[in-house]
């Protein structure tokens, strides 16, 4: 029998989905991790709104970033950032290996989430130093641990309800911070918000800590320009950080110094960046590594390249 030729949009889907995947460093020989043991739900589960939430590549990479530029406003957050990490040399290697926590702590089974949670306090363990003027930063302090996780988990549920098309009930907004906060608590966090009321007057209560001083000013201006690779890729990341900062609360957009008339953000950011999470969703689905959990909470043990 002549083999059928590829339609052109599957090859481009295909060629889309594996330059993303391959810029993550998602690896489809490392799903395997999330295959056993068989009945294992891990930390959430497969009706919890955290699986929801992070099987969206669009709006997780969008929340992602604005998730990094609220943590620039925190002085001891970003000193430690300075001082401790590689992010100027590896930017591409901090991302990956920020994806593997999220995705290991998501999906993994309760071994996995919880080998992921060790590694990071182990290196949390090595974090510390101080700012120019005296204060002591420590990675392992519980309050900047609790500062840390809002931001991101506060970013990337506003960003699901804004991309992902399905926007999230209160009852389930409330849900997903509820779900989400046993990561924090088991990196060592405290008073962990846990619902939009309590992230609300959170931020209220922190926003005399929060300024962009110089080391902020550093580690922005880095993101706002990122590594060039091609026309097309430059324009995706543009974008992207268009609607992260279009993401921000009020304070911190001014705070940053991020000025953009309204009619900017409402008729050109936020329709762009909507036909871009919906050509990601459209090239790569959901999280490589869900049906793969999916199949071990339910104690399923088909092969990945058997199941339907």
């Amino acid at each position: 029998m002549i083999a059928m030729a590829a339609r052109p949009d599957h090859l481009l889907r295909n060629h889309l989905g594996d330059s993303v995947h391959a810029s993550l460093g998602e690896r489809r020989s490392r799903l395997g991790i999330y295959a056993e043991p068989l009945g294992d739900a891990g930390w959430f589960g497969p009706e919890s709104i955290t699986w929801k939430v992070h099987s969206r590549l669009g709006s997780m990479l969008v929340g992602g970033f604005s998730a990094l530029l609220l943590q620039t406003l925190h002085p001891l957050v970003v000193q430690g950032v300075a001082d401790h990490s590689n992010y100027r040399e590896d930017p591409l290697g901090r991302l990956q290996r920020t994806a593997e926590f999220i995705a290991n702590t998501t999906y993994g089974s309760d071994a996995l989430a919880s080998e992921a949670v060790r590694q990071v306090r182990a290196v949390h363990g090595r974090v510390r130093g101080s700012t120019a003027d005296g204060r002591v930063y420590r990675a392992n302090d519980p309050r900047l641990l609790c500062y840390v996780h809002v931001t991101e988990v506060w970013s990337f549920m506003r960003a699901y309800q804004r991309y992902a098309g399905h926007p999230l009930l209160l009852s389930e907004k409330n849900q997903y911070l509820s779900e989400t906060a046993i990561v924090a608590r088991r990196l060592g966090a405290r008073a962990v918000p846990t619902t939009t009321e309590e992230v609300r007057d959170y931020f209220e209560r922190l926003r005399p800590e929060l300024s962009k001083g110089v080391e902020a000013r550093k580690v922005v201006g880095f993101l706002m320009s990122p590594p060039r690779r091609s026309q097309t890729e430059l324009a995706a990341q543009r974008t992207i950080i268009e609607a992260a900062i279009d993401l921000l609360p009020a304070f911190a957009r001014r705070e940053l110094g991020f000025i953009r008339p309204p009619g900017y953000r409402l008729l050109l950011v936020r329709p762009a960046a909507s036909l871009l999470t919906q050509t990601l969703h459209w090239a790569v689905g959901d999280a490589p590594m869900l049906p793969t959990a999916r199949r071990r909470a339910a104690g399923d043990s088909t092969p990945e390249d058997q199941a339907p």
